[in-house]
Protein backbone atom coordinates (compact mmCIF):
# COMPACT_ATOMS: atom_id res chain seq x y z
CA UNK A 1 0.00 0.00 0.00
CA UNK A 2 1.04 3.61 -0.90
CA UNK A 3 -0.97 6.62 0.34
CA UNK A 4 1.91 9.50 -0.92
CA UNK A 5 2.56 10.49 -4.18
CA UNK A 6 5.63 12.98 -4.33
CA UNK A 7 6.76 13.48 -0.81
CA UNK A 8 9.35 11.27 0.90
CA UNK A 9 8.39 9.61 4.46
CA UNK A 10 5.25 7.96 3.50
CA UNK A 11 2.36 8.43 5.96
CA UNK A 12 4.64 9.06 9.28
CA UNK A 13 6.68 12.28 9.85
CA UNK A 14 8.75 13.07 12.92
CA UNK A 15 9.56 16.40 12.22
CA UNK A 16 8.51 19.42 14.11
CA UNK A 17 4.60 19.19 13.78
CA UNK A 18 2.82 20.80 10.70
CA UNK A 19 0.98 22.59 13.43
CA UNK A 20 3.13 25.19 14.26
CA UNK A 21 5.96 24.75 11.58
CA UNK A 22 6.91 23.59 8.24
CA UNK A 23 10.60 23.34 8.78
CA UNK A 24 12.06 19.92 8.48
CA UNK A 25 14.50 19.84 11.29
CA UNK A 26 14.47 16.31 12.72
CA UNK A 27 13.34 16.09 16.66
CA UNK A 28 12.97 13.45 18.86
CA UNK A 29 9.86 11.91 19.43
CA UNK A 30 10.02 11.87 22.93
CA UNK A 31 11.02 15.73 23.53
CA UNK A 32 9.10 18.53 23.20
CA UNK A 33 9.86 21.05 20.81
CA UNK A 34 10.66 24.66 22.35
CA UNK A 35 7.43 25.82 20.93
CA UNK A 36 5.93 22.67 22.52
CA UNK A 37 7.67 23.50 25.64
CA UNK A 38 5.88 27.10 25.61
CA UNK A 39 2.39 26.08 24.71
CA UNK A 40 2.16 23.77 27.56
CA UNK A 41 3.75 25.50 29.88
CA UNK A 42 1.82 29.16 29.16
CA UNK A 43 -1.41 26.98 29.26
CA UNK A 44 -1.22 25.69 32.23
CA UNK A 45 -0.07 28.59 33.97
CA UNK A 46 -3.46 29.77 32.42
CA UNK A 47 -5.26 26.96 34.19
CA UNK A 48 -3.40 27.82 37.16
CA UNK A 49 -4.19 31.12 37.69
CA UNK A 50 -7.64 30.59 37.13
CA UNK A 51 -8.03 27.97 39.42
CA UNK A 52 -5.71 29.20 42.50
CA UNK A 53 -8.66 31.94 41.97
CA UNK A 54 -11.63 29.74 42.41
CA UNK A 55 -9.61 27.49 44.62
CA UNK A 56 -9.23 29.87 47.32
CA UNK A 57 -12.38 30.75 48.51
CA UNK A 58 -13.26 27.20 49.47
CA UNK A 59 -11.73 27.10 52.93
CA UNK A 60 -13.39 30.39 53.88
CA UNK A 61 -16.41 31.31 51.87
CA UNK A 62 -19.39 29.53 53.97
CA UNK A 63 -18.05 31.75 56.78
CA UNK A 64 -17.90 34.99 54.62
CA UNK A 65 -21.76 34.63 53.48
CA UNK A 66 -22.60 33.94 56.34
CA UNK A 67 -21.72 37.48 57.50
CA UNK A 68 -23.72 39.26 55.03
CA UNK A 69 -26.72 42.01 56.58
CA UNK A 70 -29.89 38.88 55.74
CA UNK A 71 -28.18 36.27 57.22
CA UNK A 72 -28.48 33.90 54.67
CA UNK A 73 -29.37 30.67 54.96
CA UNK A 74 -26.98 27.56 54.45
CA UNK A 75 -28.88 26.36 51.54
CA UNK A 76 -28.37 30.25 49.37
CA UNK A 77 -24.61 29.83 50.97
CA UNK A 78 -24.35 26.13 49.43
CA UNK A 79 -25.90 27.99 46.13
CA UNK A 80 -23.60 30.56 45.97
CA UNK A 81 -20.75 28.03 46.60
CA UNK A 82 -22.06 25.73 43.81
CA UNK A 83 -23.83 27.74 41.10
CA UNK A 84 -20.38 28.41 39.36
CA UNK A 85 -20.55 24.85 38.48
CA UNK A 86 -24.58 24.42 37.16
CA UNK A 87 -23.24 27.27 34.64
CA UNK A 88 -19.88 25.63 33.90
CA UNK A 89 -21.28 22.32 32.58
CA UNK A 90 -23.83 24.03 30.82
CA UNK A 91 -21.34 25.92 28.63
CA UNK A 92 -18.37 24.16 28.77
CA UNK A 93 -18.95 21.94 25.70
CA UNK A 94 -20.59 24.56 23.59
CA UNK A 95 -17.48 26.90 23.96
CA UNK A 96 -15.47 23.81 23.10
CA UNK A 97 -17.34 23.49 20.12
CA UNK A 98 -17.83 27.15 19.14
CA UNK A 99 -13.80 27.29 18.97
CA UNK A 100 -14.07 24.95 15.95
CA UNK A 101 -15.51 27.71 14.41
CA UNK A 102 -14.70 31.16 15.70
CA UNK A 103 -11.19 30.07 16.66
CA UNK A 104 -9.67 29.01 19.91
CA UNK A 105 -8.22 32.16 21.61
CA UNK A 106 -10.92 34.43 20.51
CA UNK A 107 -13.32 31.76 22.26
CA UNK A 108 -10.46 31.78 25.50
CA UNK A 109 -10.28 35.83 25.37
CA UNK A 110 -14.76 35.92 25.80
CA UNK A 111 -14.47 32.88 28.35
CA UNK A 112 -11.89 34.74 30.47
CA UNK A 113 -13.84 38.08 30.04
CA UNK A 114 -16.97 36.51 31.47
CA UNK A 115 -14.81 34.58 34.37
CA UNK A 116 -13.53 38.10 35.27
CA UNK A 117 -17.09 40.05 35.43
CA UNK A 118 -18.11 37.41 37.39
CA UNK A 119 -15.49 37.93 39.92
CA UNK A 120 -15.77 41.19 40.07
CA UNK A 121 -19.41 41.33 40.74
CA UNK A 122 -19.11 38.73 43.47
CA UNK A 123 -16.26 41.33 44.75
CA UNK A 124 -19.28 43.65 44.69
CA UNK A 125 -21.94 41.65 45.94
CA UNK A 126 -23.93 43.06 48.97
CA UNK A 127 -25.83 39.98 49.48
CA UNK A 128 -25.99 36.19 48.96
CA UNK A 129 -28.29 37.11 45.73
CA UNK A 130 -25.93 39.01 44.46
CA UNK A 131 -23.06 36.59 45.25
CA UNK A 132 -25.19 33.70 43.22
CA UNK A 133 -25.17 35.87 39.86
CA UNK A 134 -21.31 36.03 40.26
CA UNK A 135 -20.49 33.03 40.92
CA UNK A 136 -22.86 32.07 38.27
CA UNK A 137 -21.32 34.60 35.64
CA UNK A 138 -18.02 32.42 36.94
CA UNK A 139 -18.91 29.39 35.57
CA UNK A 140 -20.29 30.74 32.38
CA UNK A 141 -16.70 32.08 31.49
CA UNK A 142 -16.04 27.91 31.11
CA UNK A 143 -12.87 27.92 28.86
CA UNK A 144 -11.09 24.29 30.14
CA UNK A 145 -12.47 22.59 26.82
CA UNK A 146 -11.28 25.47 24.74
CA UNK A 147 -7.69 25.20 26.05
CA UNK A 148 -7.54 21.01 26.01
CA UNK A 149 -8.56 22.33 22.37
CA UNK A 150 -6.08 24.73 21.88
CA UNK A 151 -3.10 22.87 23.38
CA UNK A 152 -3.96 19.54 21.21
CA UNK A 153 -3.39 21.91 18.00
CA UNK A 154 0.33 22.97 19.58
CA UNK A 155 1.38 19.73 20.57
CA UNK A 156 2.51 16.67 18.60
CA UNK A 157 0.32 13.84 18.65
CA UNK A 158 3.22 11.67 20.64
CA UNK A 159 3.83 14.72 23.27
CA UNK A 160 0.00 15.52 23.93
CA UNK A 161 -0.44 13.08 27.01
CA UNK A 162 2.64 15.11 28.53
CA UNK A 163 1.28 18.23 27.94
CA UNK A 164 -2.19 16.73 29.21
CA UNK A 165 -0.38 15.83 32.71
CA UNK A 166 1.29 19.02 33.00
CA UNK A 167 -1.67 20.55 32.97
CA UNK A 168 -3.00 18.24 35.72
CA UNK A 169 -0.08 17.94 37.92
CA UNK A 170 -0.55 22.21 38.19
CA UNK A 171 -4.26 22.25 39.12
CA UNK A 172 -3.52 19.69 41.83
CA UNK A 173 -0.84 22.14 42.81
CA UNK A 174 -3.19 25.29 42.90
CA UNK A 175 -5.59 23.40 44.75
CA UNK A 176 -3.34 22.60 47.34
CA UNK A 177 -1.67 25.80 47.66
CA UNK A 178 -5.08 27.60 47.58
CA UNK A 179 -6.31 25.36 50.41
CA UNK A 180 -3.29 26.75 52.87
CA UNK A 181 -3.32 30.71 51.01
CA UNK A 182 -7.11 31.03 50.96
CA UNK A 183 -7.40 31.98 54.81
CA UNK A 184 -3.94 33.87 54.98
CA UNK A 185 -5.15 36.01 51.93
CA UNK A 186 -8.46 36.39 54.20
CA UNK A 187 -6.70 37.85 56.49
CA UNK A 188 -4.84 40.25 54.05
CA UNK A 189 -7.97 41.16 51.85
CA UNK A 190 -10.94 39.73 52.79
CA UNK A 191 -13.37 37.40 50.31
CA UNK A 192 -14.16 40.57 48.12
CA UNK A 193 -10.05 41.32 47.47
CA UNK A 194 -9.69 37.43 47.15
CA UNK A 195 -12.25 37.82 44.19
CA UNK A 196 -11.27 41.03 42.90
CA UNK A 197 -7.28 39.49 43.23
CA UNK A 198 -9.01 36.68 40.74
CA UNK A 199 -10.47 38.75 38.34
CA UNK A 200 -7.00 40.52 38.10
CA UNK A 201 -5.65 37.13 37.55
CA UNK A 202 -7.54 36.21 35.11
CA UNK A 203 -6.79 39.67 33.09
CA UNK A 204 -3.32 38.51 33.11
CA UNK A 205 -4.38 35.12 31.86
CA UNK A 206 -5.66 36.81 28.79
CA UNK A 207 -2.18 38.68 28.26
CA UNK A 208 -0.73 35.35 28.28
CA UNK A 209 -2.59 34.07 25.92
CA UNK A 210 -1.99 37.19 23.77
CA UNK A 211 1.48 37.35 24.23
CA UNK A 212 3.12 34.28 25.20
CA UNK A 213 0.85 31.29 24.11
CA UNK A 214 1.87 30.36 20.67
CA UNK A 215 -0.50 31.06 17.38
CA UNK A 216 -1.45 27.51 15.87
CA UNK A 217 -1.41 27.56 12.38
CA UNK A 218 -4.12 24.72 11.71
CA UNK A 219 -6.61 24.45 14.15
CA UNK A 220 -9.38 21.14 13.50
CA UNK A 221 -10.85 18.53 15.45
CA UNK A 222 -9.14 16.24 17.87
CA UNK A 223 -10.78 12.89 19.07
CA UNK A 224 -8.68 12.84 22.17
CA UNK A 225 -9.16 16.32 23.03
CA UNK A 226 -12.36 17.38 21.94
CA UNK A 227 -16.07 16.21 21.65
CA UNK A 228 -17.79 15.49 18.98
CA UNK A 229 -21.51 15.43 19.11
CA UNK A 230 -21.81 12.23 16.85
CA UNK A 231 -19.77 9.59 19.57
CA UNK A 232 -21.67 11.18 22.46
CA UNK A 233 -24.42 8.60 22.27
CA UNK A 234 -21.48 5.73 22.45
CA UNK A 235 -20.02 7.35 25.14
CA UNK A 236 -23.64 7.86 27.13
CA UNK A 237 -24.46 4.36 27.03
CA UNK A 238 -21.16 2.49 28.15
CA UNK A 239 -21.84 1.21 31.70
CA UNK A 240 -18.60 1.61 32.64
CA UNK A 241 -17.38 4.93 31.63
CA UNK A 242 -20.87 5.78 33.38
CA UNK A 243 -19.72 4.23 36.58
CA UNK A 244 -16.68 6.72 36.64
CA UNK A 245 -18.94 9.58 35.59
CA UNK A 246 -21.06 8.83 38.70
CA UNK A 247 -17.96 8.84 40.52
CA UNK A 248 -16.21 12.04 39.40
CA UNK A 249 -20.08 14.06 40.29
CA UNK A 250 -20.37 12.00 43.84
CA UNK A 251 -16.52 12.97 44.48
CA UNK A 252 -16.92 16.40 43.66
CA UNK A 253 -20.50 17.14 45.24
CA UNK A 254 -19.07 15.67 49.03
CA UNK A 255 -16.17 18.29 48.17
CA UNK A 256 -18.91 21.47 47.78
CA UNK A 257 -21.08 19.97 50.79
CA UNK A 258 -18.10 19.62 52.95
CA UNK A 259 -17.17 22.74 52.64
CA UNK A 260 -20.07 24.36 53.30
CA UNK A 261 -20.14 22.66 56.93
CA UNK A 262 -16.41 22.36 57.75
CA UNK A 263 -15.29 26.24 58.06
CA UNK A 264 -18.06 26.55 60.55
CA UNK A 265 -17.76 23.38 62.94
CA UNK A 266 -13.89 23.69 62.76
CA UNK A 267 -14.86 27.30 63.92
CA UNK A 268 -17.11 26.32 67.01
CA UNK A 269 -15.11 23.04 67.71
CA UNK A 270 -11.89 24.99 68.37
CA UNK A 271 -10.36 28.43 69.40
CA UNK A 272 -9.05 28.76 65.93
CA UNK A 273 -10.95 31.41 64.08
CA UNK A 274 -11.14 31.26 59.84
CA UNK A 275 -8.30 32.83 58.40
CA UNK A 276 -6.19 30.32 60.86
CA UNK A 277 -7.69 27.17 58.92
CA UNK A 278 -4.96 26.96 57.25
CA UNK A 279 -3.06 25.35 60.15
CA UNK A 280 -5.24 22.36 59.81
CA UNK A 281 -5.55 22.13 55.72
CA UNK A 282 -0.87 22.20 55.55
CA UNK A 283 -0.32 19.03 57.35
CA UNK A 284 -3.14 17.16 56.68
CA UNK A 285 -3.06 18.32 52.79
CA UNK A 286 1.49 17.11 53.05
CA UNK A 287 -0.10 13.97 54.72
CA UNK A 288 -2.26 12.97 52.38
CA UNK A 289 0.44 13.87 49.30
CA UNK A 290 2.75 11.57 50.97
CA UNK A 291 0.64 8.95 50.76
CA UNK A 292 -1.35 9.56 47.40
CA UNK A 293 2.55 9.27 45.29
CA UNK A 294 3.20 5.70 46.35
CA UNK A 295 -0.49 4.22 45.92
CA UNK A 296 -0.58 5.90 42.32
CA UNK A 297 3.00 4.15 41.39
CA UNK A 298 2.01 0.88 42.74
CA UNK A 299 -0.97 1.27 41.08
CA UNK A 300 0.44 1.90 37.45
CA UNK A 301 3.52 -0.31 37.69
CA UNK A 302 1.50 -3.23 39.23
CA UNK A 303 -1.79 -3.03 37.42
CA UNK A 304 -3.54 -2.81 40.51
CA UNK A 305 -5.44 0.11 39.20
CA UNK A 306 -8.48 -1.30 40.08
CA UNK A 307 -7.55 -2.77 43.77
CA UNK A 308 -6.23 0.71 44.32
CA UNK A 309 -8.68 2.38 43.13
CA UNK A 310 -11.80 0.83 44.89
CA UNK A 311 -9.64 1.14 48.14
CA UNK A 312 -9.57 4.92 47.97
CA UNK A 313 -13.79 5.15 47.23
CA UNK A 314 -13.99 2.91 50.51
CA UNK A 315 -11.93 5.25 52.25
CA UNK A 316 -13.39 8.33 51.15
CA UNK A 317 -16.40 6.15 52.67
CA UNK A 318 -15.13 6.15 55.85
CA UNK A 319 -14.20 9.24 55.91
CA UNK A 320 -17.32 10.44 55.50
CA UNK A 321 -19.12 8.11 58.05
CA UNK A 322 -16.11 9.86 60.10
CA UNK A 323 -17.24 13.09 59.62
CA UNK A 324 -21.05 12.05 60.47
CA UNK A 325 -20.03 10.72 64.02
CA UNK A 326 -17.26 13.42 64.91
CA UNK A 327 -17.87 16.85 62.86
CA UNK A 328 -18.82 18.50 66.31
CA UNK A 329 -14.97 17.23 67.48
CA UNK A 330 -12.09 18.88 66.45
CA UNK A 331 -9.78 16.41 66.25
CA UNK A 332 -12.27 14.44 64.69
CA UNK A 333 -12.93 16.94 62.46
CA UNK A 334 -9.13 16.85 61.99
CA UNK A 335 -8.82 13.11 61.01
CA UNK A 336 -11.59 12.76 59.06
CA UNK A 337 -9.81 15.04 56.75
CA UNK A 338 -6.98 13.69 56.72
CA UNK A 339 -8.77 10.54 55.62
CA UNK A 340 -10.94 12.53 52.82
CA UNK A 341 -7.82 14.22 51.13
CA UNK A 342 -5.38 10.78 51.08
CA UNK A 343 -8.82 9.45 49.42
CA UNK A 344 -9.53 12.19 47.31
CA UNK A 345 -6.27 12.96 46.33
CA UNK A 346 -6.09 9.43 44.88
CA UNK A 347 -9.13 9.32 42.91
CA UNK A 348 -8.50 12.91 41.53
CA UNK A 349 -5.45 11.76 40.44
CA UNK A 350 -6.19 8.43 39.18
CA UNK A 351 -10.10 8.68 37.54
CA UNK A 352 -9.07 10.43 33.95
CA UNK A 353 -6.06 7.83 34.22
CA UNK A 354 -9.08 4.98 34.28
CA UNK A 355 -11.35 7.17 31.77
CA UNK A 356 -8.73 7.43 29.00
CA UNK A 357 -7.67 3.27 29.31
CA UNK A 358 -11.32 2.32 29.64
CA UNK A 359 -12.63 4.74 26.72
CA UNK A 360 -12.64 3.81 23.20
CA UNK A 361 -9.59 5.41 21.67
CA UNK A 362 -11.39 7.53 18.91
CA UNK A 363 -13.82 8.77 21.68
CA UNK A 364 -11.45 10.12 24.51
CA UNK A 365 -11.83 13.59 23.59
CA UNK A 366 -15.87 12.94 24.41
CA UNK A 367 -15.81 11.09 27.16
CA UNK A 368 -13.80 13.55 28.95
CA UNK A 369 -16.07 16.05 27.97
CA UNK A 370 -18.64 14.26 29.41
CA UNK A 371 -16.66 13.31 32.77
CA UNK A 372 -15.89 17.11 33.17
CA UNK A 373 -19.60 17.67 32.73
CA UNK A 374 -20.56 15.64 35.44
CA UNK A 375 -18.06 16.75 37.59
CA UNK A 376 -19.64 20.56 37.69
CA UNK A 377 -22.83 18.83 37.97
CA UNK A 378 -21.31 17.38 41.19
CA UNK A 379 -20.06 20.71 42.63
CA UNK A 380 -23.76 22.56 42.13
CA UNK A 381 -25.71 19.73 43.67
CA UNK A 382 -23.10 19.12 46.55
CA UNK A 383 -23.30 22.84 47.27
CA UNK A 384 -27.02 23.24 47.17
CA UNK A 385 -28.15 19.53 48.93
CA UNK A 386 -25.79 20.15 51.15
CA UNK A 387 -26.70 24.21 52.09
CA UNK A 388 -29.83 22.68 52.40
CA UNK A 389 -29.06 19.34 54.79
CA UNK A 390 -27.34 21.32 57.27
CA UNK A 391 -29.69 23.93 57.47
CA UNK A 392 -32.88 21.33 57.94
CA UNK A 393 -30.99 18.40 59.57
CA UNK A 394 -27.74 19.46 61.05
CA UNK A 395 -24.45 19.14 60.32
CA UNK A 396 -24.47 15.41 60.57
CA UNK A 397 -26.96 14.92 58.02
CA UNK A 398 -24.88 16.21 54.99
CA UNK A 399 -22.22 13.92 55.54
CA UNK A 400 -24.81 10.85 56.12
CA UNK A 401 -26.17 11.73 52.13
CA UNK A 402 -22.24 11.70 51.13
CA UNK A 403 -21.82 8.52 52.78
CA UNK A 404 -24.73 6.80 50.83
CA UNK A 405 -23.21 8.39 47.65
CA UNK A 406 -19.55 7.02 48.36
CA UNK A 407 -21.48 3.60 49.35
CA UNK A 408 -23.50 3.48 45.93
CA UNK A 409 -20.00 4.43 44.37
CA UNK A 410 -18.06 1.63 46.31
CA UNK A 411 -20.66 -1.12 44.80
CA UNK A 412 -20.42 0.44 41.37
CA UNK A 413 -16.25 0.82 41.72
CA UNK A 414 -16.45 -3.01 43.09
CA UNK A 415 -18.12 -4.19 40.10
CA UNK A 416 -17.07 -2.55 37.30
CA UNK A 417 -13.82 -3.69 34.77
CA UNK A 418 -10.62 -3.73 35.52
CA UNK A 419 -9.22 -1.26 33.79
CA UNK A 420 -7.18 -2.64 31.13
CA UNK A 421 -3.29 -2.01 31.88
CA UNK A 422 -2.15 -0.22 28.32
CA UNK A 423 -0.14 3.17 27.41
CA UNK A 424 -1.42 5.12 24.67
CA UNK A 425 0.82 5.98 21.78
CA UNK A 426 0.25 8.62 19.28
CA UNK A 427 1.65 9.15 16.05
CA UNK A 428 1.25 12.06 13.32
CA UNK A 429 0.82 11.36 9.64
CA UNK A 430 1.80 14.17 7.12
CA UNK A 431 -0.44 15.99 4.78
CA UNK A 432 -1.28 13.48 2.50
CA UNK A 433 -3.34 11.19 4.68
CA UNK A 434 -6.13 12.76 4.04
CA UNK A 435 -6.23 11.00 0.73
CA UNK A 436 -6.27 7.44 1.98
CA UNK A 437 -9.27 5.55 1.19
CA UNK A 438 -11.36 4.28 3.59
CA UNK A 439 -10.22 0.87 2.42
CA UNK A 440 -6.14 1.87 2.99
CA UNK A 441 -7.12 3.22 6.24
CA UNK A 442 -8.37 -0.30 7.21
CA UNK A 443 -5.97 -2.07 5.85
CA UNK A 444 -3.29 0.04 7.33
CA UNK A 445 -5.06 -0.67 10.90
CA UNK A 446 -5.05 -4.10 10.50
CA UNK A 447 -1.47 -4.93 10.00
CA UNK A 448 -0.77 -2.17 13.48
CA UNK A 449 -3.50 -4.58 15.28
CA UNK A 450 -1.15 -7.59 14.46
CA UNK A 451 2.00 -6.05 16.02
CA UNK A 452 2.69 -7.67 19.06
CA UNK A 453 1.18 -5.65 22.51
CA UNK A 454 -0.85 -3.81 20.81
CA UNK A 455 -4.77 -4.23 22.19
CA UNK A 456 -6.39 -1.33 19.74
CA UNK A 457 -5.31 0.51 17.17
CA UNK A 458 -7.45 3.43 15.54
CA UNK A 459 -6.34 5.41 11.96
CA UNK A 460 -7.95 8.92 11.74
CA UNK A 461 -7.12 10.08 8.37
CA UNK A 462 -8.46 13.49 8.66
CA UNK A 463 -6.79 14.18 11.96
CA UNK A 464 -3.72 13.06 10.16
CA UNK A 465 -3.47 10.65 13.80
CA UNK A 466 -2.60 7.07 14.29
CA UNK A 467 -3.83 5.72 18.23
CA UNK A 468 -2.09 2.84 19.68
CA UNK A 469 -3.15 1.30 23.19
CA UNK A 470 -0.31 -1.15 23.93
CA UNK A 471 0.14 -4.01 26.56
CA UNK A 472 2.18 -1.88 29.59
CA UNK A 473 4.08 -5.63 30.05
CA UNK A 474 5.23 -5.06 26.60
CA UNK A 475 6.24 -1.81 26.62
CA UNK A 476 7.89 -1.50 29.95
CA UNK A 477 9.74 -4.98 28.98
CA UNK A 478 11.33 -2.91 25.78
CA UNK A 479 9.76 -5.27 23.44
CA UNK A 480 7.98 -2.76 22.19
CA UNK A 481 9.44 -2.10 18.64
CA UNK A 482 8.35 1.64 17.55
CA UNK A 483 10.44 0.88 14.20
CA UNK A 484 7.81 -1.55 13.29
CA UNK A 485 5.09 0.90 13.70
CA UNK A 486 7.39 3.67 11.49
CA UNK A 487 7.55 0.98 8.62
CA UNK A 488 3.91 0.66 8.80
CA UNK A 489 2.98 4.30 8.13
CA UNK A 490 5.74 4.50 5.45
CA UNK A 491 4.14 1.94 3.46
Amino acid sequence: MSATKNQPGGLFTDTATHQMTSRTKTISLDKMTPIELRATTSLAAIYGLRMFGMFSILPIFAIYAASFPEHPSPLMIGLALGAYGLTQALFQLPFGMASDRFGRKPMIYLGLAIFAVGSMMAALAMNIEGMIIGRAIQGAGAVSAVVTALLADLTRDENRTKAMATIGATIGIAFAVSLVGGPLLNQWIGVPGIFVMTAFLTLAAIAVVKFVVPDPVHSHYHSDASAAPAKLKDVLKNTQLLRLNYGIFALHAAQMAMFVVVPFAITQSSTLDVNQHWTIYLPVLLASFALMLPAIIYAEKQAKMKQVFVGAVATMLLAQLVFAISIHHFWGIVFSLTLYFIAFNVLEASLPSIISKMSPAAAKGTAMGVYNTAQSLGIFVGGAVGGYLSHRLGFASVFIFCSVMMLLWLILAYSMQAPPAVKTKMYSLDETAAELTADQARKLKSKLSKLAGVLEAVVLPQERTVILKVDTKIYHMHTWDETKVHQLLRE
